[in-house]
């Protein structure tokens, strides 16, 4: 991608500035929300415990609040999902990553899968945005092309491709695939291992529209320093 097709504030609002780390402080946190809103970028994604932290420390910017659901092994109950989706929506979030059960889809158990997201999908109420976690490096394309038409009948506004947590993260093919099998109106999420601004153009050519990111400032300044000099 030519780097003047697309400018600093486009390429914020297409990060979400992750804080999931499971040993951040209180004060890391914020900082890190302080980043968010110096940098305007699309949402900060904290942890469930962290969202009235983040909402508070965001009032007033432009940077939306998300948190994760199922957070980071999928297999959680439905009914602790829709609690934990209840809880984040009642303390502010507005997004919300939630992790399929990724031991029900490589089961085969289509059915489960469908309905542990759309009951999150439903907590949502079309109100918020709702993305839906893979965890690729645990699955196949066959997979990772069933978990892409489950989510979309479900009614999910993302899919993505990883937590950061698994042995790897977003691959340029995981994002053409998980394009290639959603509608439109879907949008493609790619997290884990997007830490330098040509690896995320390269995923933005891909079809990705969202990014996990921890090295965003790192990204931002790279393009910002790269415009002023073309």
């Amino acid at each position: 991608m030519d780097l003047t097709s697309i400018t600093v504030p486009q390429l914020a609002k297409m990060i979400d500035h992750s804080l999931l780390r499971p040993e951040l402080t209180t004060d890391e946190v914020l900082i890190g929300c302080a980043l968010a809103a110096e940098y305007d970028v699309a949402s900060v994604c904290v942890r469930p415990a962290d969202v009235p932290l983040a909402v508070k420390a965001l009032a007033g910017t432009d940077v939306a609040v998300g948190t994760v659901i199922g957070f980071p092994h999928g297999g959680t109950t439905t009914s602790a999902k829709v609690r934990e989706a209840t809880d984040a929506l009642a303390e502010g979030a507005v997004e919300l990553d939630l992790v399929l059960n990724i031991g029900r889809l490589r089961s085969g158990d289509d059915d489960a899968v469908a309905e542990d997201i759309t009951a999150v999908v439903d907590v949502a109420a079309g109100d918020v945005l709702v993305k839906v976690i893979f965890e690729n490096a645990y699955l196949d394309d066959e997979q990772k092309i069933r978990a892409c038409r489950l989510s979309t009948l479900a009614g999910a506004d993302f899919v993505k491709t990883s937590t950061g947590f698994a042995p790897n993260g977003a691959t340029l093919e995981d994002v053409r695939l998980m394009r290639a099998n959603v509608p439109a109106r879907m949008k493609v999420k790619a997290a884990g291992g997007v830490r330098t601004l040509d690896r995320m153009l390269e995923f933005v050519a891909a079809g990705a529209e969202r990014f996990g990111a921890t090295a965003t400032a790192t990204i931002l300044d790279d393009l910002a320093t790269r415009r002023a000099a073309a």
